[in-house]
């Protein structure tokens, strides 16, 4: 399939958040709480690209829970369309998108032209959001310890805490989608 394709299989976020069964409540915070920058001049050249935005996620997704709040205030001020595909029912394009041709992390967005080309890819976290979840995972003990699955989830727990509270996380994610959609 086409990118276009894709995107015209996705939700629109309205219904995407309204089927939401895990981070539905964190997601909706931040995506109130987030002040999106005075970037006139930014939002209105997104504006002449025309851009539209394939979302790949899960509402268990803590990353996507602070990312596409804010994907999405970038795009009500850019009118930038997004549609939104559930991971785990298309494979066939999320293995396109793997992190580091392995992993099928989440959220990955892809942003496309009016021609359905991919001009851009963003995910799945910032580059200063993935040194804080590295620091927290190297905390972690061996996958063989007793208590590697308290452990983990205990890093889950602190690691979603600091997506839903720290504004400067947010900061950094807006600072590094604009930084993608400006190259």
């Amino acid at each position: 399939m086409s990118l276009d394709q894709w995107f015209v299989k996705g939700k629109n976020p309205d219904d995407f958040i309204e089927s939401m069964e895990t981070h539905k409540e964190n997601l909706l915070k931040v995506y109130d709480e987030f002040e999106i920058p005075a970037d006139a001049s930014f939002f209105e050249e997104l504006k002449q690209r025309q851009l539209k935005v394939i979302v790949l996620t899960e509402d268990w997704c803590g990353d996507a829970m602070m990312n596409v709040p804010i994907l999405l205030r970038i795009a009500e001020k850019s009118d930038m369309e997004v549609r939104i595909l559930e991971r785990d029912q298309n494979l066939e394009l999320m293995d396109q998108y793997l992190t580091n041709g392995k992993s099928r992390s989440i959220p990955i967005f892809i942003f496309i032209d009016g021609s359905g080309d991919e001009v851009a890819k963003w995910g799945p976290r910032a580059p200063k959001i993935q040194t804080f979840v590295d620091e927290a995972t190297s905390k972690l003990p061996e996958k063989e310890a007793k208590d590697f699955k308290e452990k983990q989830q205990e890093m889950f727990t602190f690691i979603t805490k600091a997506y839903h509270d720290n504004k400067d996380f947010w900061a950094e994610v807006y600072r590094s989608l604009k930084e993608t959609l400006s190259s």
